[in-house]
């Protein structure tokens, strides 16, 4: 009996150790990043639950619930208590800055030559340490949560609003412990939106800084997409707790690529949706390029992906733009507060379309489509590039390396465009692939709202793989 309680003791004690050593890691690590972390992330979890199921809206959510669908109030919370489960995540600070970061770091600048610029940093750097900061972003790639992570790491912690994409295992757990919170898309459950709606705003309350993907999923034809309202509209609205004294800080922010990883299986929605791969394929495609690549890397014959490039914009204080709305309009319902909080959408969309970065390939995109035919001479598009730069120069475009020759900007776009086979050089010509022009026209429609290269044209259509004015290449001597 004597030997069974010194072993529970000893195991006590360094299950004791083991979490005081990991404490002090913690703390290390957040004091290397300097990181503002908002004391809601160090609570207990269990706790965050039980406030969010004994919340006054939750619970006459539950009531509501169960009179509509004749159900009895115990079986309605359960399916609460699955949504408060699904939804709240368990930050890990070393999962985060420990395992995340590093892995981010490697991943990053193995794939991508970062870059990142702000339009007004003295504004950003205004935003009153107590205020909330929530960053909406547009939404290009998978890769922007951890690129903009990567860029955010040192001095603040992004908790970010995941799809059901995450909810795969094993990656439910990361996105978990890294603080990220699970969304249902286009599910329209009142009761779950009720509690999704009180989560938001309870992190919101504990100024949580969030990451929000404004336009609420992926573009698909490389444009930026309308702006989705319902995590906006549920932010907003925690202004309507009379304890809430703080401000919230909408911050822009602009991510464009010179290669996003997942652009074909993205636009094959646009072109013939039979072509769509099922699991497997996909399984299979996946697989492929990871074995590709690590089999490249090995050798030493992996090449970067060209520029990832993240722009922060001018924050937008929200108590500010309600001054300007008309009165009371939170409280409105909300079939006429959401158009109303419409124009809020669309500023930040704005805001953010301005300084989408322009990389080398958007550019030389534009330049190549710009003269609407497939054999184009070098000189030609050299100088087009050197034009549509100064035009967007004159709209305050931000380009990545603006300053650069133009025959360097090609350089490294040319790179990309040879090893994806979009654009062939024979001579003194370059020919565009009739199967490279969906492509090309993608990553010109990042920038077209910045830069209109042509007329209106349906995008991705079938007939531009049967051009057949194709210029034949000559055979190799």
């Amino acid at each position: 009996m004597l030997a069974v309680g010194l072993g529970l003791w000893l195991t006590h004690a360094a299950t004791a150790a083991v979490r005081a050593r990991l404490r002090r890691a913690a703390r290390r690590a957040l004091h290397d990043f300097r990181t503002r972390l908002a004391r809601y992330h160090l609570q207990d979890r269990r706790l965050v639950k039980e406030a969010l199921a004994r919340d006054p809206v939750v619970e006459a959510a539950v009531a509501a619930h169960a009179r509509m669908h004749a159900l009895s109030e115990a079986a309605v919370r359960r399916r609460v208590a699955a949504y408060i489960d699904e939804i709240v995540p368990y930050l890990n600070v070393l999962s985060y800055y420990k395992v995340g970061y590093n892995l981010a770091k490697l991943l990053v600048n193995l794939l991508y030559k970062v870059s990142v610029d702000y339009q007004d940093e003295a504004a950003l750097q205004g935003i009153p340490r107590q205020d909330v900061v929530v960053y909406l972003m547009n939404h290009r790639s998978n890769a922007d949560y951890v690129v903009v992570a990567y860029v955010l790491a040192r001095g603040v912690h992004l908790s970010y609003a995941v799809g059901e994409w995450a909810r795969a295992w094993p990656l439910e757990y990361v996105f978990k412990s890294f603080g990220a919170y699970f969304v249902r898309r286009r599910y329209r459950e009142p009761l779950y939106h009720a509690v999704l709606e009180r989560y938001v705003q309870l992190i919101t309350r504990n100024r949580v800084t969030q990451g929000i993907f404004l336009e609420g999923g992926l573009t698909r034809d490389g444009r930026l997409r309308p702006p989705k309202l319902g995590l906006l509209d549920y932010i907003c609205r925690t202004l309507l707790d009379p304890a809430f004294t703080r401000d919230i800080w909408f911050v822009p922010v602009a991510i464009n690529y010179d290669r996003v990883l997942e652009d074909r299986s993205l636009i094959r929605e646009l072109t013939d949706e039979r072509d769509r791969p099922g699991r497997l394929a996909q399984l299979s495609t996946v697989a492929s390029y990871v074995t590709g690549n690590t089999i490249r890397l090995l050798i030493g014959r992996l090449q970067r992906y060209g520029r990832a490039a993240v722009n922060f914009g001018t924050p937008l204080s929200l108590r500010g733009w309600l001054s300007k709305a008309p009165p009371g309009l939170l409280d409105w319902p909300r079939e006429r507060r959401l158009p109303a909080l419409e124009g809020l959408a669309q500023e930040m969309l704005d805001r953010i379309g301005t300084i989408i970065p322009v990389t080398p390939v958007p550019l030389a995109a534009a330049g190549l489509l710009s003269f609407e035919q497939t054999a184009i001479p070098r000189r030609a598009l050299l100088e087009r590039m050197d034009e549509l730069r100064d035009r967007l120069r004159a709209v305050n475009g931000k380009v990545v390396r603006g300053g650069a020759r133009i025959l360097d900007i090609w350089d490294r776009a040319w790179r990309m465009l040879r090893l994806r086979r979009l654009v062939v050089q024979d001579g003194e010509t370059l020919v565009v692939l009739p199967r490279g022009r969906p492509l090309l026209e993608y990553y010109a429609n990042s920038i077209a709202h910045l830069l209109p290269i042509r007329g209106p044209r349906l995008p991705f259509h079938k007939s531009h793989d049967r051009e057949t004015d194709l210029p034949r290449l000559r055979p190799k001597s």
